[in-house]
């Protein structure tokens, strides 16, 4: 009797073992997952954060060309002549 209590006991704890390899191997594949999709974002906010930079210093740029294109006070022709 003392064996078959071993024996149930053993296999009781071996389905335990199984049932939480088979949970932590779902968790284990959500996780790889939710990483996964989180590295795909990732990369595209990296490219949006280039392109808006780059949009910004070409904003930048065209606005200082047209600051030295625009006439200054000191190049307006007083309104005698």
């Amino acid at each position: 009797m003392k064996q078959d209590d071993t024996l149930s006991d053993l296999q009781a704890r071996l389905t335990a073992l199984e049932s939480r390899y088979a949970y932590q191997e779902d968790w284990l594949d959500t996780l790889d997952r939710s990483v996964a999709q989180q590295e795909k974002r990732l990369a595209q906010l990296e490219r949006l954060n280039e392109l808006m930079q780059r949009k910004i210093r070409d904003q930048q740029q065209a606005l200082q060309e047209n600051d030295m294109a625009l006439p200054g006070p000191e190049d307006e022709l007083p309104p005698h002549y």
